[in-house]
């Protein structure tokens, strides 16, 4: 656990989007601290997101609310997929708002899950919530929807901050897909490359274009440590509200990443992947090749300005440890 996530912070959290990789960690790690935690989900959750007065209840007398719900964007961008994924993100963050809005003690912090795919592809410089350029395409639209509906109205009594997270690190989600791959010979460097984009696609905002080159589009993570030492992090500081970039300080490259995750598994080839078979394995599992492509190079500035401390600063050390090998 994070030298910040058990520090003297108490009271009721309410979970939204508890079921996933990262609502999952950060429950147990409240409850293990000894925090009271209710939960949200469309299942196997304490209440579900049809039960607004379940919700309403909840959040009167909270000190945190965390929303995290929305359907994955790791899936192929058809249009109902597309439709879910802005329906998923905008009512269930409207839900925990209306509940803010009625409580007669509404919570002191409300963190809201964002994206870091808010800005756009960057290989020139790091993408900080000071000078950081939003970017174009459907995933950035998602992102300013999101953060419009956890900024919606007047909520004196509660402190928002939409957490724009990098690709979290730690025992599964994409690291324990890449895991996978490089076991089975497919760890290599993954390169962009020429692939024609349909008008269909391309005027949904869903195409990708060929940019990065040689496997250097930029990496930028968080290990699951901090994004719960993040969290604690925002509650001991209420300067902090508004747009929060959650990423490791130095931001990589998917070639160092590739060579890393096979390092940390000692495989000692991976086979590289151009463009033309990450599309193909892309329809094959059905995703989308963006995830993968795209730069991103975010920096947190606003965390370190304020004082914190990474738990897990050094890309193969965050790799190790979430294999379990540190």
């Amino acid at each position: 656990m994070s030298e910040h996530a058990n520090d003297g912070t108490r009271g009721r959290v309410v979970l939204g989007g508890s079921t996933g990789f990262i609502g999952r960690d950060l429950a147990r790690r409240w409850r293990d601290a000894g925090r009271e935690v209710v939960t949200i989900s469309r299942h196997g959750a304490d209440l579900t997101w049809e039960d607004q007065a379940g919700i309403d209840a909840a959040v009167d007398g909270a000190t945190l609310v965390v929303g995290l719900a929305g359907k994955s964007v790791n899936c192929r961008y058809t249009p109902a997929n597309r439709a879910e994924i802005f329906r998923s993100r905008e009512s269930t963050t409207a839900a925990l708002r209306t509940a803010v809005e009625r409580a007669t003690t509404p919570p002191a912090l409300w963190v809201n899950s964002s994206t870091a795919t808010i800005y756009r592809h960057a290989e020139d410089r790091p993408q900080t919530e000071s000078t950081g350029e939003l970017g174009t395409g459907f995933s950035v639209e998602v992102a300013k929807a999101w953060e419009r509906e956890l900024f919606s109205g007047d909520l004196p009594g509660t402190r928002r901050v939409a957490l724009r997270t990098a690709i979290v690190l730690g025992d599964g989600g994409v690291l324990g897909t890449l895991r996978t791959l490089a076991r089975f010979g497919l760890g290599g460097t993954q390169y962009d490359g020429r692939w024609p984009v349909g008008r269909t696609r391309r005027e949904a905002g869903t195409g990708h274009d060929f940019r990065a080159r040689g496997g250097r589009q930029r990496f930028s993570w968080v290990h699951l440590d901090d994004v719960a030492g993040i969290i604690a992090f925002l509650e001991q500081h209420p300067e902090l509200e508004g747009p929060v970039n959650a990423a490791a300080p130095g931001a990589s490259d998917n070639r160092t990443l590739m060579a890393t995750i096979r390092r940390a598994l000692g495989v000692p080839f991976g086979l590289p992947q151009p463009r033309w078979m990450l599309e193909l394995g892309a329809l094959g599992i059905r995703t989308e090749t963006e995830l993968i492509l795209k730069s991103r190079w975010v920096a947190p500035e606003r965390l370190l300005d304020a004082g914190y401390a990474f738990a897990h600063p050094d890309l193969e050390e965050a790799v190790r440890a979430s294999f379990g090998h540190v």
